[in-house]
């Protein structure tokens, strides 16, 4: 009999916090115990999150990370990029397990401060929480759960970078109104989104750092990715087309197998021979991946699906506390998508 554990959420009010209770309701060893919200602290956490009616019974707190400490084994912290370094530091220790959903310590100190224009308070080492590159999640106590569209564009191309072939990325990716939020704001705003498809930060989005940094890591010296994100009038989802420029000219077969035996073993990647779409994934915590090859320049096309919510945020870091605290990876998130 496996104990029962404790998790506690901070920052529970927004979307990841409301798709981390409905995840971990799955989880046959998983009390949630306790989601913090200073500004909704004594509403019942179902008066916001209207789909856990009836299945959660908590309210809202505010805690000091002392008290969540004391009474949490494993703490999600789901606060705003720039918030979570002054929380973090306070709540690990020998006893807590922590997965930050934030940016803070997914980067360098140096590259995060570059990048974010802050100044970082309380710099600290952490796992890059992909678990499918990054197995040693299951020997930590603190992991920095990856972005959403780094998500999906790294594991699109990490098979090329990591047989050293990559020569070129261009990631191309298109992501549903929740990846901008639970607050409005112009660019969610119906009038503004409806038939319409939005592209933004062409050249300089902040996620570029996080798919060059593990692109990196499987091929040291490699720096030529290009990434661009569209807002689409979806829900939920990033679709991501990757085109890679290969040092040599490859056949389907030679990407097929390259692929296949680079995932093998990773059961929340599925390898398809058809192209992907966000209807297959959604609500679950998929990534499924597909290509094609260009006959006439050996361009590699890679197209990957996740859940921005699942894959992309909660269910991503569900996966890393499995790991890190000795269940089996898939435990409680063996999900189908709710297609259609």
């Amino acid at each position: 009999m496996t104990d029962m554990i404790n998790a506690g959420i901070v920052g529970a009010s927004g979307y990841t916090g409301g798709e981390l209770m409905r995840l971990l309701l799955n989880h046959p060893y998983v009390n949630i115990e306790t989601a913090t919200s200073r500004r909704l602290s004594g509403e019942a956490v179902s008066d916001t999150h209207k789909h856990l009616r009836g299945l959660v019974d908590i309210e809202f707190e505010d805690l000091s990370p002392e008290d969540i400490r004391g009474r949490c084994d494993v703490v999600f912290v789901a606060v705003p990029h720039g918030t979570a370094m002054n929380i973090v530091p306070e709540l690990i220790d020998d006893n807590t397990k922590v997965i930050d959903l934030s940016a803070d310590y997914r980067l360098k100190t140096s590259v995060f401060e570059q990048v974010y224009n802050m100044e970082h308070a309380n710099p600290k080492d952490a796992v890059f929480g992909l678990v499918e590159l990054h197995p040693e999640v299951k020997d930590e106590s603190f992991v920095a759960n990856p972005g959403c569209y780094p998500t999906g564009a790294i594991l699109s191309a990490a098979p090329l970078a990591a047989a050293k072939l990559l020569k070129m990325a261009i990631f191309d990716s298109k992501s549903g109104i929740t990846g901008a939020g639970i607050n409005p704001t112009m660019a969610s705003h119906y009038p503004n989104m409806a038939e319409n498809v939005q592209a933004y930060k062409l050249t300089t989005h902040r996620h570029r750092e996080e798919i060059l940094q593990e692109l990196n890591r499987l091929d040291n010296g490699f720096t030529d990715v290009n990434f661009t994100p569209h807002i689409v009038p979806s829900i939920r989802g990033i679709l991501t087309t990757a085109h890679l420029f290969t040092k040599e000219k490859m056949s389907l077969e030679d990407v097929r197998e390259l692929y296949h035996e680079f995932y093998k073993g990773k059961p929340f990647v599925r390898v398809v021979d058809d192209i992907p779409s966000l209807s297959a994934v959604r609500g679950s915590n998929f990534c499924d991946i597909g290509f094609e090859v260009d006959a006439n320049t050996g361009r590699v096309v890679v197209v990957s699906a996740i859940d921005n919510l699942v894959k992309g945020a909660s269910g991503q870091a569900i996966q890393n506390m499995n790991l890190m605290c000795g269940f089996d990876e898939t435990t409680g998130l063996r999900i189908a998508a709710t297609s259609p």
